[in-house]
């Protein structure tokens, strides 16, 4: 049960403080935990989580409550009056500064709340974007479109966009870029895999910020995410035809096969030490997550095939993403390996973020 003070118009990524409350709600999906919400204020949803699971816990900004799991009538008149009033309470509180814990990323982490005005909005929605993806992730990712994405994702939630349709203006430009390498035409589908890849970005927060997460929308980003590169890359290898610069074909499909069998070895791998350890391999130590920023994956390997054809030579970006291949393949292999021989010592397995 979730009970709402006061009311609130300023809208956060389009949706009211009710309305977004409303969503937040339905996506938990979770009975009988008595939580009040002050609609004065905006929040990261882990917080809801946070004080669903502690009966008495209230949770202040400032001293003011914002959030309270409170069962006790009497208790609650109070907490709502404070609420109503924008005034401190004392009792058992959990000042918004002390910050939460990620468990998945087992790490500690302030997510964001503020008061909800038409002042603070700007502020909000960036303190949301940006808290929206809590992992690891590749160097184009977390440096060049950081700030293209949240133009974006306001954009389309302004407008009312819904996350699967960004994912489906992405999946067209993928298949375009696809067609425009096969071809020669690389400097196209470069523009095109671009904006799809800032895209790929954008649906997922779009998802996230306007609480409209889905199974299908999950399957339709994760499947296009996770099926489209070595498309890609063969794509880009047939390209050489048209373009001038063919490898010989013993050549090219030693590549692919590099390329795809190093590809499918690195996700089951990954796979297989979230099956160990319950957590990521890139957040195990700080190596490791400095090293997903560059490790052979589809963006990092856009960045070679860029510098590649930069001087000419996209002949030469597909070799050197084969050999890149190789090398982050035999880096997961030996941090799997060192897991595993550290487990079998003895000693706890746990992320170097926590």
């Amino acid at each position: 049960m979730i009970e709402a003070v006061g009311s609130n118009d300023t809208k956060l990524w389009g949706l009211t403080a009710k309305e977004r409350l409303d969503r937040i709600a339905r996506a938990r999906r979770r009975e009988g935990a008595p939580v009040i919400v002050n609609l004065g204020y905006a929040w990261d949803p882990s917080w809801l989580n946070f004080v669903a699971d502690r009966p008495g816990q209230v949770v202040t900004l400032g001293g003011v409550p914002v959030l309270a799991n409170i069962a006790d009538a009497a208790e609650r008149g109070r907490i709502c009056a404070a609420m109503s009033e924008g005034r401190s309470v004392e009792g058992l509180a959990w000042e918004e500064s002390d910050g939460l814990t990620n468990d998945e990323l087992r790490k500690r982490e302030r997510p964001f709340m503020d008061r909800l005005t038409p002042e603070t909005v700007r502020t909000l929605e960036r303190a949301s974007y940006f808290g929206a993806y809590k992992g690891v992730t590749d160097i184009l990712t977390k440096y060049l479109w950081p700030e293209w994405a949240l133009v974006l994702t306001r954009w389309a939630a302004r407008i009312g966009m819904t996350p699967n349709q960004v994912t489906l203006i992405g999946a067209i430009l993928c298949v375009l870029a696809t067609l425009a390498f096969y071809h020669g035409y690389y400097w196209s589908g470069l523009a095109m895999g671009l904006l799809f890849m800032v895209l790929d970005t954008v649906d997922g927060k779009l998802a996230r910020c306007t609480i409209t997460s889905s199974w299908w929308g999950n399957v339709f980003d994760h499947g296009i995410d996770l099926v489209h590169p070595p498309f890609w890359w063969y794509a880009w290898g047939m390209g050489l035809i048209p373009y001038g610069l063919p490898l010989e074909p013993q050549v090219f499909w030693t590549v692919m096969a590099v390329i795809v069998g190093g590809y499918v070895a690195q996700r089951l791998i990954e796979g297989a030490f979230i099956g160990l350890f319950s957590m990521h391999i890139h957040v195990w130590r700080r190596f490791d997550s400095q090293f997903r920023l560059i490790t052979a994956r589809r963006n990092p390997n856009m960045v070679i095939l860029f510098a590649s054809l930069i001087v000419g030579r996209p002949d030469w970006g597909l070799v050197a993403v084969a050999g890149w291949t190789l090398i982050s393949l035999a880096v997961h292999l030996v941090r799997l390996a060192q897991a595993m021989a550290a487990k079998t010592r003895g000693r706890p397995i746990l992320s170097w973020l926590g």
